[in-house]
């Protein structure tokens, strides 16, 4: 069994399909592990969505993208922010296209994300960061989904090493960290000036982000953990051509 990691979808079901097939990613042999953000982008979530529930081994990761819709699916409720962040076009799509699918998808999916996964090379997949000084199953489950504060530390370590000579840092209770949730096509460079934008996955120190903007205009990534190959999509405003996304 190989053992595959993919970064924030946002209903890009198009390069979704694409990596799948670029990867040879096998549905009932290999392992897929999700890390977050199914949902909100581009208006395909409902068949990402029945995509992945065929994959025998699928670990999702459960985002902050994903938390706002499951509350929209199970409670009726449709926050504000969310409906501005994307999420009038997953909202718009069951209603209209798929209707028959939200109690499945509310039940089958959304309802069994895992807010983290810890594999058997203690490498951890999780949809934004962690408080590294508690244990991870201490931590909020928000902050799960929606920090930031780890992959800017792993910048600011990455910084000192290379421009100051400092020993690299780790977060060394784990071998490796696989996030999503901050787009590694965002200029950051205004807090460290060494980064440089990416449209490929970006590892410092021992994160490494996979999220390359495939609900913006970027690429979808999916990558293999143990030999690190990875395979994209084309960009999304390619694919999608007349929808806006997030």
């Amino acid at each position: 069994m190989k053992t595959y990691v993919i970064g924030d979808i946002h209903g890009n079901y198009k390069g979704f399909m694409q990596i799948i097939k670029k990867s040879g990613f096998n549905y009932e042999k290999d392992r897929l592990i999700s890390l977050g953000d199914i949902a909100d982008g581009y208006s395909q979530v409902p068949e990402v969505v029945e995509e992945l529930l065929k994959i025998k081994n699928l670990i999702p990761i459960k985002g902050n993208h994903d938390d706002w819709c499951y509350q929209w699916l199970k409670y009726g409720i449709a926050n504000p922010l969310w409906l501005m962040q994307g999420g009038k076009a997953t909202k718009d799509s069951y209603n209209i296209n798929y209707p028959d699918l939200k109690l499945k998808h509310e039940k089958e999916f959304f309802s069994k994300q895992h807010y983290y996964f810890i594999d058997e090379e203690n490498r951890l997949y999780v949809h934004g960061g962690l408080d590294w000084k508690i244990p991870i199953e201490s931590n909020n489950k928000s902050n799960l989904m929606w920090d930031r504060h780890l992959y800017e530390t792993a910048l600011f370590w990455q910084f000192q090493h290379d421009i100051h000579d400092v020993p690299l840092q780790k977060v060394i209770q784990f071998k490796e960290i696989f996030i999503g949730h901050t787009t590694t096509n965002y200029n950051l460079s205004y807090k460290y000036n060494n980064y440089i934008p990416s449209d490929k996955p970006v590892h410092i120190s021992n994160v490494w982000n996979l999220d390359q903007g495939a609900g913006y205009e970027g690429k979808l990534t999916i990558m293999d953990v143990n030999t690190k190959e990875y395979w994209q999509s084309d960009l999304a405003r390619d694919l999608y051509s007349n929808e806006k996304g997030r």
